[in-house]
């Protein structure tokens, strides 16, 4: 794998820390700024909103420069979104300081995915796609606990200090080690734009908020679940998070190898496997040690899906996939945001905090549905007697002979 992957690598660690770390953080940055904790949870959402306006917002501003010049542009936004945020006079300005970090985030994600794909043999190019999201895995790992750490023993404005400066290495090993490479020749906006009309990226996109979104129906709401079902200590959330995202790790790592060889057979295990697991998830919750090995086959079987779905996008966008490839990373945050909102409907709703997981289960299951339609149409689009037009596909009369 070329070493351009480990700085695109990097951007995503910054990335994926900024993410998340806030949620561990929000106490202290409440009591700073004298507002509630429901008030602070504004920096998760209006950072969720950025990614997902952003992503199709600053791939289009990036049409007409090479990939490698708008990935340092993106990771200049996160530079000064971090800065913004760590220096923050008063509330607002920090919300500020999150959407303008956030606006980088899917396109970054996007056009990476699209770089790193370019910068392998086409049999490598899901592991290409796996290694450079590895840097945000790993971020809910090590950087969101250790940086969780440093805000609460030193303050939250030095740990996003620190995410500013990894995305100053990010940007210097993105100049330094991606080569820049040539725009293809002849793909403009509209063609960014009318690979959105091929019903395969579509229904990949529509199988990225569904997966997805099965596994963060569970997780948001993983603290109430541990501490009032499963029993345990407030304290221990943390560590259970680090599982999380152990498995998400791992998971990214074993669907970027086996993406590349059988793409829909891992999706129809992952996705299957993980609708399972949500389900029995209700019952595992009751249990400490079931609960914890529960936590990680999610996270494993949730990251799964990434690499095969972000390829999926590449392949069906034919020649003009940045677009694509952006909008795909903004699905991802949909799927985060649609289901936490059910998960906290069914909550409401009284069913106990266990209900998110059958949430997630339906979720899931409803992305492997998806998996199975798009399949078959596939099928059928290739089967003897079909002729392709562009993204659709025709039948061709068949001559009948004596």
């Amino acid at each position: 794998m070329p070493l351009a992957l480990l700085a695109l690598a990097i951007g995503a660690f910054g990335i994926g820390t900024t993410e998340f770390v806030i949620m561990g953080l929000l106490p202290e940055v409440a009591g700073d700024f004298g507002v509630s904790i429901p008030t602070a949870g504004y920096l998760v959402t209006g950072y969720a909103l950025g990614v997902m306006f952003g992503a199709p917002l600053m791939t289009v501003l990036g049409t007409r420069i090479s990939r490698k010049r708008m990935l340092m542009l993106l990771m200049a936004l996160f530079v000064v979104g971090n800065l913004l945020s760590a220096l923050a006079p008063s509330f607002g300005v920090m919300l500020i300081g999150r959407v303008v970090a956030s606006l980088a985030h899917g396109a970054f994600f996007g056009i990476g995915s699209v770089v790193a794909a370019d910068l392998v043999a086409p049999d490598k190019k899901a592991g290409a796609i796996a290694l450079m999201f590895t840097g945000l895995t790993v971020a809910n790992v090590v950087g969101v606990p250790l940086g969780t750490l440093v805000g609460q023993s030193v303050g939250w404005r030095v740990t996003f200090g620190i995410v500013a400066v990894l995305g100053v290495v990010g940007l210097a090993g993105i100049a330094g080690l991606v080569p820049d490479l040539p725009r293809p020749e002849g793909v403009r906006l509209r063609h960014e734009l009318a690979a959105l009309k091929n019903v395969q990226v579509l229904l990949a996109m529509a199988m990225t908020v569904l997966g997805f979104g099965g596994v963060f129906a569970a997780i948001t709401y993983i603290a109430p679940m541990m501490t009032h079902v499963a029993g345990f200590a407030d304290g221990s959330v943390t560590w259970l998070l680090v599982l999380f995202g152990l498995g998400m790790v791992g998971g990214n790592l074993i669907g970027g190898r086996y993406a590349d060889r059988a793409l829909m057979p891992l999706l129809y295990v992952s996705l299957g496997a993980l609708a399972v697991v949500l389900a029995l998830f209700t019952l595992t919750a009751q249990n400490k040690a079931a609960a914890a090995v529960t936590i990680v086959l999610i996270g494993a079987l949730g990251f799964a899906t990434v690499p095969p779905l972000q390829k999926r996008v590449l392949d069906q966008a034919h020649g003009a996939p940045t677009l694509a490839s952006a909008l795909n990373i903004g699905a991802f945050n949909l799927g985060n945001a649609l289901s936490a909102w059910l998960g906290g409907l069914v909550i409401a709703a009284g069913l106990g905090y266990t209900a998110p997981n059958w949430v997630g289960a339906v979720l899931a299951a409803g992305a492997l549905v998806l998996a199975l339609v798009s399949a078959a149409l596939e099928r059928r689009a290739d089967a003897p007697g079909t002729v392709t037009t562009g993204s659709a596909r025709t039948e061709r009369p068949t001559a009948v002979t004596h």
